[in-house]
């Protein structure tokens, strides 16, 4: 009698069809089969959707994934996840996990790896995990500031709606245009004059380098003259000045006693006034002084 019959083939055929079923599932769903990585808990209060075989990241790097997901219905206490990574990857102690979701829906763990080089979390050892928000849930926190603003937003929209109703403001905005014309305008004669002035500065310059070269003539014609000596002439000459009206003021000198001796100056006064009236009677009466004859001497 034949060992493999038809029906133990049959039945060979379907046992490993399953095997070959559960390790494919596995496969799919990112687990290792013929691994020995290390597993670890985590326990967590809200788990945002986390399912089995969601990949597990640390330093932005995939690690592992989650194997399994418990939860105990009659305490409702915390949900267990557990995970399992490379046996390599050495999980220092004080390590936490987060669980984040994208604008997508997707949603995937991260390991916050400690700085603890000398102690580190044993497999099989639970690691305290929370919720990572994002974005979405900084979103949702800006929602109830958001409905606060509102209504103040839809005032301040009603006032801005009357300012722009207000005529004045039409006529504010023809004024500025006007402005805005004679701005430039201005500019267009600002860019003349800075044209001109371009053309003109070069004259300057020139000009200007001439004086300073005349300058720097005459500082050294300057530098070359004798000031000590002609100080020296200077103070000989204010001397000499001096000199003069001391001897002025002196009453010896002939001009001092001129200057300063007031009898002197009448007697030179009367003397000129005698003589004025001499010249007046002469001039009247010549035959006084004068005796003139053609036939000699009348006795």
């Amino acid at each position: 009698m034949k060992f493999l019959t038809k029906e133990v083939k049959i039945a060979i055929v379907g046992l490993t069809a399953l095997v070959l079923l559960f390790l494919g599932m596995d496969f799919l769903k990112g687990l290792s089969i013929f691994s020995d990585d290390d597993d670890y808990y985590i326990t967590f209060k809200d788990i945002s959707g986390l399912s089995a075989s969601n990949p597990i990241f640390a330093d932005g790097y995939q690690v592992g994934v989650v194997k399994g997901i418990s939860y105990n219905y009659d305490t409702n206490d915390d949900i267990v996840v557990c995970f399992s990574v490379n046996k390599n990857l050495r999980i220092p102690e004080g390590t936490s996990a987060e669980i984040v979701s994208d604008l997508m829906g997707n949603v995937k763990m991260n390991l916050l790896l400690a700085n603890n080089p000398r102690k580190r979390v044993e497999p099989g050892d639970t690691i305290i995990g929370a919720i990572n928000s994002g974005n979405l849930g900084r979103l949702a926190a800006m929602i109830p500031d958001v409905e606060k603003l509102l209504p103040k937003l839809d005032s301040i929209l009603a006032s801005l709606n009357m300012l722009l109703a207000d005529p004045s403001i039409k006529q504010t905005l023809h004024n500025i245009e006007g402005v805005s014309a004679n701005l430039k305008t201005s500019s267009e004669e600002l860019n003349t004059l800075m044209a001109s002035l371009n053309r003109d500065v070069p004259t300057v310059l020139t000009r200007t380098n001439k004086v300073l070269a005349n300058a720097e003539q005459l500082s050294g014609n300057l530098a070359e003259l004798d000031l000590q000596q002609t100080m020296n002439e200077v103070n000989q000459t204010i001397t000499n000045v001096k000199l003069l009206t001391e001897r002025l003021n002196d009453n010896k000198g002939t001009l001092g006693l001129l200057m300063n001796d007031p009898q002197l100056y009448h007697q030179l006064n009367h003397t000129m006034k005698s003589a004025d009236t001499l010249l007046i009677d002469l001039r009247q009466h010549p035959k006084r002084y004068v005796h003139f004859s053609v036939f000699g001497k009348k006795e």
